[in-house]
């Protein structure tokens, strides 16, 4: 190419990424400036509702201590009313008597005076004047019904808006991503009375910082307690996950952390239906057994020139891998129309491939069988299986066999050999194929205990590989490997003396 025109496509291409980051910031700031309108109204509502409140309260306050002033003044009106009334009446008395006494010393016969002087001293012994107390029971004072709110006055006019929260730091080597789960973890930059904590999260194919225009929106946990959450039984069908928190106060919530994106890249595939045996039907994860054979076939070609790479099919989710991702090739170069024939798996071989390759890595998926189904197998096998093949009679397949018909069994099979495992079914098998290291080993989902381990070379690139003979089987993908299967694979080193018996190079 020439020099100049190939320094050109290179100043287009820099012009066409700044352009790009212009329009989102742009964005962003159309975005902000929305915010700021939206959000100066509510905050004025809140400060409206904020001082109704304080007037509310203030009115009750004075109702309630004028109530406590009236009541006071009532008792002390009443005590000294009955005081009043009580000295009226002895007033009266004492009148009455000191008018009698008077007249008596007019009485000039001596046993009517000695008669009417006892009178008036047993008069006077009985005188409600001499039994009164000579004192107010209440005085008329108020004061101790004074206030003095100069120090609430002082706090009232010192009132100022609630400081805003700063935004939490997250550092990536604090979360984890392991088994289906996302512990994010954080940390305030200063000491601050926290409410709480909401997180954001939201699904993504893009590996930088997160765009104001992204395919998926931002889902809320609100109201965490902790610095750290963690989001448990996950899917990982996107590549990454971000995640930004903001930290509340009582009534102000703070800005965002700086968003981090974390990787939850993990193995997705889906049954590929344009591969299945005619007796078998395939939808959304799930291949049943169907003895009609060929009815509804049309609803089996799922399209699978319009199935972009982050098709999934039912799946769940575990932790951060470093292992790229298989590459995803169409299982064959037949256009959708030769699918009517019928023709990529025949006779007894009921046999579905997955539509997505392995040729590298390490990768991990689980199965579930129905109750009722009486025989399935599910592993691995080459492309070049052939149409009659059934899965682990070849030296291109490997797979472990359930048979619940006539006779149960339980047993590994490849090239034609079978072993037979001594050891319950369970309702739910991973699968955890090493490419690179040549291993392929089956667990028991659920409590992870090794069930059988393959060791071989894989000379081509492999499929995931389902057998359905009366009942169906659900594929849950877009799984890393667990945990507990790292482990093993680390303390063991993936092999089972028992299971070497079928261990072989495929060529």
């Amino acid at each position: 190419m020439d020099p100049q025109k190939e320094a050109l496509h290179r100043i287009i291409a820099t012009l066409a990424s700044k352009n790009e980051e212009l329009h989102s910031f742009i964005d962003t700031l159309s975005h902000s400036l929305r915010g700021v309108q939206e959000n100066s109204s509510k905050v004025i509502l809140d400060l409206d509702e904020e001082f109704d409140s304080l007037y509310s309260v203030l009115d009750e306050m004075k109702a309630s201590m004028t109530n406590t002033i009236k009541l006071e003044q009532a008792r002390k009106m009443q005590e000294l009313q009955n005081q009043h009334s009580q000295s009226i009446s002895a007033l009266e008395s004492s009148e009455e008597l000191l008018e009698f006494a008077n007249n008596a010393l007019d009485i000039k016969d001596p046993e009517g005076f000695t008669k009417a002087a006892k009178q008036i001293k047993d008069r006077v012994t009985m005188a409600p004047a001499f039994r009164l107390t000579m004192k107010p029971k209440a005085t008329d004072c108020m004061t101790h019904l004074m206030v003095d709110f100069s120090q609430e006055r002082q706090m009232i006019q010192s009132l100022k808006f609630l400081p805003v929260p700063s935004a939490p730091e997250v550092d990536i080597s604090d979360c984890l991503v392991a088994d289906n789960s996302v512990t994010v973890a954080w940390r305030m930059p200063e000491d601050s009375k926290i409410e709480y904590y909401i997180l954001e999260y939201r699904k993504t194919n893009h590996d930088g910082l997160p765009r104001v225009k992204d395919e998926r929106c931002w889902e809320v946990v609100d109201n965490i307690k902790a610095t750290e959450y963690s989001l448990t039984d996950l899917k990982f069908d996107s590549k990454y996950m971000n995640f930004r928190v903001r930290a509340c106060n009582k009534a102000a919530a703070g800005d965002y952390s700086n968003p981090i994106t974390l990787e939850t890249r993990a193995f997705n595939f889906s049954l590929d239906s344009t591969s299945s045996h005619q007796n078998l039907k395939v939808e959304d994860g799930c291949v049943e057994w169907d003895s009609a054979g060929g009815k509804g076939q049309e609803s089996k070609i799922k399209g699978k020139e319009n199935k972009g790479s982050g098709h999934v099919t039912i799946l769940k989710n575990t932790s951060r891998s470093g292992t790229p991702s298989p590459k995803r090739t169409s299982v064959s170069s037949r256009p959708p129309s030769v699918r009517g024939s019928r023709d990529r798996f025949t006779g007894e071989s009921y046999t579905v491939l997955g539509d997505t390759c392995i040729d590298n890595g390490q990768h991990y998926w689980e199965v579930k069988a129905q109750k009722d189904c009486k025989s399935y197998s599910l592993g691995v096998a080459f492309r070049n299986l052939g149409k009659f093949d059934q899965l682990g009679k070849t030296n291109t397949s490997w797979c472990i066999h359930v048979n619940n018909w006539l006779q149960a069994t339980f047993a590994a099979k490849h090239n034609n050999k079978a072993k037979t495992l001594d050891m319950p079914v369970p309702d739910r098998i991973g699968v955890y194929c090493d490419f690179d290291g040549g291993q392929l080993l089956f667990y028991n989902a659920d409590t992870k205990q090794l069930l059988h381990t393959f060791k071989t070379k894989f000379t081509q690139p492999i499929l995931p590989a389902f057998m359905v003979w009366c009942g169906g089987l659900t594929l849950f993908t877009g799984l890393q490997v667990p945990s507990a299967v790292k482990c093993f694979q680390k303390t063991e080193n993936g092999l089972s003396g028992s299971a070497n018996s079928l261990n072989s190079v495929a060529h």
